[in-house]
């Protein structure tokens, strides 16, 4: 391709509003423009790493077994009240009607959709495990878009689906899809991790996300300094003994604490330390107000509490519903005096303390040497809190340590969540009407060119690597007004090409320093430049990766080409 007709919008200055390099370089190198909040349009060089990226995973979705088709974007609201989900799904399901006054979603995800469809078609255990996918663009509308394209409204994904007549299929097909993503993002050349994590909203159970390992990831990995185990930090159990503590309970006494109402005011009004205070929260699960309790030090993570709790949705209550159901402000909640049909959760770490210190439930006063099972009694103690750093790992191997990630993967064991709500069943081979057990495996296309924009890049710009590079080579004349070099560029351009290389040829009237600052910002794994020795043959060949140079002569370009792509 030629750059004199295609379309690179580069840009010497950097957009204010861009937060992140990748974001950065993407607008800079004109791989995309935004065209609103959290909504991009890919130019030619970012739609190419686009379907570089999606041959890759539709290579291995294929090696697989799983079969490419494509849903429609816009699903009836039906569907989703089937599932249950157009109550639940939240604030980021876009809904809209039609002229009729008929509701619809743009699809944010289509368990509904493909439940459906299969539901009318796959009717026996022979047709059965199927495995599906489709590239497409999904919906969703974030809150807070941010990030350029690992965080926007619209974007690409592929999600896959698979069926199956037992557990053990969909199992045998859970750990093939596994090691079809671990492919995938090797090939991207991608320093990822598999970590357990949570359903949220899609549902099901025993799943993995893909995270990629970087600085301006917005999720938190819990991973061990000495095996394998890695887990999304909401879902990083926590395998700690506490120490039992040798001090005597004493007698509780209620003490003012007039305008004391954190943690860190409490343990310096009583002269103590975090450990020693008992921190009591509010939540919502579902419709439901619930008591929970960690210690001071520790942080209540939500969806071990939705777990707890077997909610669907938990949240934290608003002061309004704390009072209404304690009287008093949150800074002074405590588990002393309940009300009789409140449940109360506590995390392990509560059981433990001795002489502790907890809110009164009554604004403005705590009490001092409290101790679990003498001045209040919990029903059951649970996992609740976020693992911390130096912690246990829970496979009993090492310590934990934390890194950031952008997840790029997600793989769900789904179960009968969709099957059973949506009536998609098959007869087995008894001949008795069984739920489909499915799967689902799905890939932000979209997310995975940030990641790999994020990851391969240095001060000048971009350093693709040759897989989802937009163009192999890069061939710069410096002046096409001198018709050797014009010449030269146009020869190369025709032999490369022929030898079915991606070219992208700079025939521009620029200056020589504009052709290499925007060759260096774009990245693409090598630069021929045609300069002052083009009479002689001789040309300046830059890897981009590396930085080296070298002098390749016109008669051994090919070959040279050849060795590098090892095509």
């Amino acid at each position: 391709m030629k750059q004199t007709v295609t379309f690179i919008p580069t840009l010497r200055e950097t957009p204010a509003d861009a937060e992140v390099r990748s974001h950065q370089l993407l607008l800079r190198a004109g791989f995309i423009r935004q065209n609103t909040s959290g909504i991009y349009s890919f130019l030619p060089l970012g739609k190419r790493v686009l379907q570089k990226v999606e041959t890759v995973i539709r290579e291995e979705m294929e090696a697989a077994n799983s079969v490419e088709i494509f849903m429609p974007a816009l699903q009836q609201a039906e569907l989703w009240q089937e599932s249950g989900r157009w109550y639940t799904y939240g604030d980021e399901l876009m809904r809209l009607k039609d002229r009729n006054d008929r509701e619809f979603a743009l699809g944010a995800t289509h368990e509904e959709v493909i439940t459906s469809l299969l539901r009318d078609e796959i009717k026996s255990y022979k047709k059965l495990p199927l495995n599906l996918f489709q590239i497409q663009s999904k919906f969703r509308d974030e809150k807070r878009p941010r990030f350029g394209l690992l965080r926007g409204r619209e974007f690409l994904m592929k999600d896959a689906y698979s069926f199956h007549a037992t557990s053990e299929s969909l199992d045998e097909t859970y750990d093939v899809m596994m090691q079809a993503y671990k492919n995938i993002f090797t090939r991207l050349g991608l320093n990822f991790r598999a970590v357990i994590a949570d359903s949220g909203a899609i549902g099901g159970k025993d799943n993995h996300e893909f995270m990629v390992l970087s600085e301006i990831g917005e999720d938190t990995i819990a991973y061990s300094d000495t095996s394998s185990y890695a887990a999304n930090i909401e879902m990083a159990a926590v395998n700690v003994t506490y120490p039992v503590s040798d001090e005597t309970a004493r007698a509780m006494e209620k003490v003012a604490t007039p305008g004391k109402n954190t943690i860190a005011d409490i343990a310096e009004f009583f002269q103590t330390t975090a450990d020693k205070c008992i921190k009591t929260m509010v939540f919502k699960a579902d419709d439901e107000l619930v008591i929970v309790l960690a210690r001071g030090d520790h942080e209540v993570n939500d969806v071990k509490v939705k777990h707890a709790t077997g909610a669907t949705v938990v949240e934290m209550a608003t002061p309004e519903e704390v009072q209404h159901l304690l009287d008093c402000d949150i800074g002074s909640l405590g588990p002393i005096n309940l009300p009789g049909d409140i449940r109360l959760f506590a995390d392990h770490a509560v059981e433990n303390i001795v002489n502790g210190i907890a809110g009164a439930n009554e604004s403005g006063y705590h009490y001092k040497n409290v101790t679990p099972g003498k001045d209040f009694t919990v029903p059951a103690f649970h996992d609740l809190r976020f693992i911390q750093e130096g912690d246990a790992s829970p496979d009993g191997q090492g310590t934990i340590q934390f890194a950031k990630g952008i997840e790029v993967g997600h793989i769900f064991k789904l179960g009968t969540t969709y099957s059973i709500p949506l009536k998609g069943t098959f007869l087995n081979d008894q001949g008795k009407a069984m739920p489909y057990i499915m799967g689902c495996y799905g890939i932000g296309v979209s997310r995975v060119l940030a990641a790999v924009a994020e990851q391969f890049q240095d001060d000048d710009g971009f350093t693709w690597p040759n897989i989802v590079a937009p163009y192999e080579v890069h061939l710069v004349p410096v002046n096409v007004k001198d018709d050797v070099q014009r010449e030269l560029g146009e020869e190369l351009y025709a032999l490369l090409k022929n030898n079915r290389y991606e070219v992208l040829l700079d025939d521009r009237k620029e200056r020589a320093g504009v052709k290499f600052t925007d060759a260096d910002l774009i990245g693409l794994p090598i630069r021929i430049t045609i300069g002052k020795k083009a009479a002689e043959g001789i040309l300046e060949v830059k890897i981009r990766r590396t930085g080296e140079t070298f002098e390749w002569t016109r008669d051994e370009v090919l070959e040279k080409i050849q060795q590098f792509f090892k095509k």
